[in-house]
């Protein structure tokens, strides 16, 4: 089916020519801090900075121009060919000083600057190794665990050893403001609408489910998990909830490493292998890791009590099983980047992930009964199968333009995504009361998901102390789904296709500007064109309406003289469905529990309001947060009895705009260091919900609300002899649901770490549960037409070995690229399938020389050059914390 949006191709392609234009327009020379006074000419000053004893360039030195008083005038970083050029420099006579780790400082006094303008060549610069020899020094310092931003919190998942020999999911029950229940649903505050990325990417790894996407990830190679609760205009419209950005350990350095880690244990084990390499302009990343999940009993029951809405009997229906699932995942990546010069680089990333699945309902006794008939139930005993495999592709290809003008910036950006799925399921009755109910019937479902994005970024300061970001992006995705049934489901099902096309077209722009008494503020504004297309194989679906959306966001952030941090923000927000919503094929691998997507479903709309406020009190750092957010138009399922014969006291679940949802809330959270040795962090997070599905018919309308609570609590020791111990814990409070709940639960894990041959190897131990073998959830569902009541058991008890080793050196070399995000879906709550593999990380090269910018000032005083509101600081030769610029779009 064709594209219903050509004409934003001709937009992307206008916008970059104009931007193009326009920033070869303004490209002029680089300004040290302040304007030159009128009327006054500026002449460049260059050189060369070399090792005094071999005559080779010093790449990354450091250049200071000081004026008389000894007070910097401008400076910079020389190039890898140890030159550098600092132009607008006004006439008069400085020293010159240049610095760089292992030598003595150079300093030149009484270099003139001419006022006729013309360049003052230095010419070579020796610099002489420091002859000094120095006493042994010991420094013993620890990176947070938690560390709080502008727009974001991070958490650094490398400093926390009990995750190690797990995935994604066991990292992200570690983070502040997020809940992960059994099956590995993730939530922020409560909302399953979030986007996950991972290295600034989005995958179609998560785009019918997050929880079975972050299973492909492995833990030992998560760097850090950002959560951008309040994400400014350049990311995408889509995620209501907020951003997860999920940062991987990527092998940008010089020099070359590989790492091999793995671990083995009673319920998974996993294999590991990471390398990277670099020299002069080239650098790759490569790794592979696979994951086993194995052992993994349970069981399962459910009591169920129908009434059909037509004529009104009553059926109860009971069902147990014993449960058990078999796991195999795979990721394999390959990063590359390359310095075209100094200015411009490319960089391309290539994932495959695969994904094998199988679950088993063993012996699931079903028996159903008509309320007041003296018949015999009607009974059954079968055998479930269910499978789900998948295979994902992501290719990435990116271009970087550095201006001379200090954060002036031109980026260009196209991903490919495709996934390929399919789903079956068997259910084998081998005993029945009606000896025509047994033989085997189920459903095989094949599809995929693709999506094609561009994108164009650009960003320029305006003045000392303001930054200009625009941007546009385009994303074309299809989606397919072939399905047939066979056996008793093809009685009431028939066989189709569905194809789903959907374009969004964007374009944004945000202003960050730095007031006096430590305000910055940064507002932006958001406009996207999502245009939708949709039939059946066998007939169309009906008519879907293209949408207009207009996203505005504001982050205001104070830093007061004490050095506390005050922070005020406010986003509108749209969750888009994702395939798992849409989809029309029947799953009924339980046939009395069957769900089916509505294709007809339209956007989300959320108001996101939120107040931060930051201290340090002693040793302890202390975060507080309150918010409240509202949904309309919320994606709610509809439970519906079936009144099928051939299924009496089935359910149909689907899906529907029908309803509105409130959260009123906060979070705190506490870091502290105990001495060298123990660090202690923990944290509460807690809310009010309000959730109702505005259905005027009293029999389906429903109505819930009531507080939830979740906390964490990390401990680590450091023992004698390279010796650590770490403990780790969560509890999630009883969860709120529309029409009813889901009971509390805790997990809890301990690990034990020896480091060896001078830490290139450790080896581990670790268990997880080891005081209770089991966990029991509940789910109570109450209503007019429904009342039911499920559990699940879970046996959680683990033990582990894991080890790793490393080899070679590396040199870091930190600057990120810029990296495409779709983050504009709606993921289904209860999970789904997976959808393969996330992005590969990206090389990276250093910044090129630039004159820094001061940071926003902690007291009062003059305005200055202000940090993004999702930057480190502006200026800075680092800005790998800064997410990309421009990002959109969520999954259908």
């Amino acid at each position: 089916m064709p594209p219903r949006i050509t004409p934003t191709r001709l937009l992307l392609a206008s916008v970059l020519a104009c931007l193009i234009s326009f920033s070869y327009g303004q490209q002029g020379p680089a300004r040290g801090p302040g304007p030159l006074p009128l009327g006054r000419a500026a002449g460049p000053l260059t050189g060369t900075v070399a090792d005094g004893a071999t005559g080779q360039p010093i790449p990354y030195a450091s250049v200071a121009v000081l004026n008389a008083a000894g007070a910097p005038v401008s400076g910079g970083v020389c190039g890898r060919d140890g030159q550098f050029a600092l132009p607008g420099m006004p006439p008069g006579t400085y020293t010159l000083r240049v610095s760089f780790l292992g030598y003595q400082d150079f300093v030149r006094p009484g270099v003139v600057v001419p006022a006729g303008g013309g360049p003052v060549a230095l010419g070579a610069l020796p610099l002489v190794a420091a002859a000094q020899k120095l006493g042994e020094v010991v420094v013993t310092a620890r990176q947070p665990l938690v560390e709080e931003r502008v727009d974001r919190t991070v958490y650094h998942a490398e400093n926390d050893l009990t995750t190690r020999g797990g995935d994604a999911t066991d990292v992200l029950k570690r983070v502040p403001l997020l809940s992960v229940d059994l099956d590995g649903n993730v939530s922020l505050r409560g909302s399953q609408n979030i986007k996950v990325l991972i290295n600034n990417k989005p995958s179609t790894i998560m785009a019918n489910s997050v929880a079975d996407g972050l299973r492909q990830l492995p833990a030992d190679q998560i760097k850090a998990v950002e959560v951008i609760t309040s994400p400014s205009a350049k990311y995408d419209a889509e995620g209501s909830g907020g951003i997860i950005n999920i940062v991987t350990k990527t092998n940008t350095l010089r020099g070359g490493q590989l790492g091999l880690d793995g671990s083995g244990g009673t319920r998974s084990g996993t294999l590991n292998l990471n390398g990277g390499y670099r020299t002069g302009r080239m650098g790759f990343a490569l790794g592979g890791f696979g994951r086993a999940g194995y052992n993994t009993p349970g069981s399962f029951t459910n009591d169920q009590l129908t009434t059909n809405p037509t004529t009104g009997p009553q059926t109860r229906t009971t069902q147990a099983a014993a449960t058990r699932q078999n796991q195999l995942f795979g990721r394999y990546t390959l990063g590359w980047d390359y310095d075209l010069d100094p200015r411009n680089s490319l960089a391309a990333t290539l994932t495959y992930g695969t994904r094998n699945a199988t679950n088993y309902q063993d012996a699931l006794a079903t028996a159903t009964a008509a309320l007041g008939s003296s018949g015999a139930p009607i009974t059954s005993v079968r055998n479930v199968k269910a499978t789900d495999e998948s295979g994902t592709i992501d290719a990435s290809l990116s271009y970087t333009h550095a201006y001379d003008v200090p954060q002036r910036e031109l980026s260009a950006l196209a991903l490919l995504s495709r996934n390929n799925r399919t789903f079956a399921f068997n259910n084998d009755t081998f005993a029945a009361s009606d000896a025509a109910q047994t033989g085997a019937a189920g459903n095989d479902n094949r599809s995929s998901n693709q999506e094609l994005t561009a994108q164009v970024d650009y960003q320029t300061p305006t003045g000392q102390n303001q930054l200009l970001e625009v941007g546009a992006k385009e994303i074309q995705r299809t989606v397919r789904s072939d399905y047939r049934y066979y056996g008793q489901l093809a009685n009431s099902q028939a066989d189709n296709s569905f194809q789903y096309n959907q374009n969004v077209a964007a374009g944004y722009v945000a202003y960050t500007i730095g007031l006096p008494q430590g305000f910055t503020l940064k507002p932006g504004v958001r406009y996207e064109y999502t245009a939708i297309a949709a039939d059946y194989g066998q007939g169309p679906v009906g008519k879907i309406p293209d949408y207009g959306v207009l996203v505005p966001s504001v982050n205001v952030l104070r830093k007061l003289t004490n050095g506390n941090v005050l922070k005020l923000a406010y986003n509108r927000r749209i969750q888009r469905p994702s395939l798992q919503f849409l989809n029309p094929n029947v799953q009924a691998a339980n046939p009395l529990i069957q769900t089916q997507g509505n294709p007809l479903l339209g956007p989300e709309h959320t108001n996101n309001y939120e107040l931060g406020y930051s201290t340090l009190l002693k040793q302890a750092n202390l975060n507080f947060t309150t918010f409240v957010r509202n949904t309309t138009g919320s994606i709610q399922s509809v439970r519906t009895p079936l009144g099928d014969a051939s299924y009496p006291g089935a359910l149909r679940i689907t899906y529907a705009n029908v309803g509105q949802e409130d959260a009123y809330g906060g979070s705190a959270f506490a870091s502290l260091d105990v001495g060298p040795k123990l660090s202690l962090n923990g944290g509460v997070d807690a809310y009010y919900a309000v959730l109702r599905n505005n259905v005027p018919d009293p029999r389906y309308a429903a109505r819930n609300a009531g507080p939830v609570l979740s906390g964490r609590l990390y401990g680590s020791y450091a023992l004698p002899r390279h010796w650590g111990l770490q403990v780790f814990g969560f509890y999630r409070g009883q969860q709120v649901q529309l029409q009813g709940y889901q009971s509390n639960f805790a997990v809890y894990s301990m690990s034990l770490k020896h480091d060896f041959a001078a830490k290139k190897g450790s080896l581990g131990f670790g268990a997880e549960n080891f005081f209770s073998p089991s966990n029991t959830v509940r789910t109570e569902i109450s209503g007019l037409l429904l009342a039911q009541s499920s559990r699940s058991v879970q046996h959680l008890t683990s033990f582990k070995i894991y080890f790793s080793y490393r080899i070679g050196q590396l040199t870091a070399e930190p600057r990120a690229h810029k990296s495409v995000q779709n983050n504009d879906l709606k993921l289904d709550e209860n999970g789904g399938g997976s959808q393969g593999s996330g992005a590969a990380p990206a090389a990276t090269r250093p910044t090129p020389a630039a004159s820094p910018i001061p940071a926003t000032p902690t007291a009062p005083g003059p305005p200055v050059a202000p940090a993004p509101a999702d930057s480190t600081a502006p200026g800075t030769a680092t800005p790998s914390s800064r997410p990309p610029a421009g990002a959109l779009g969520k999954q259908p």
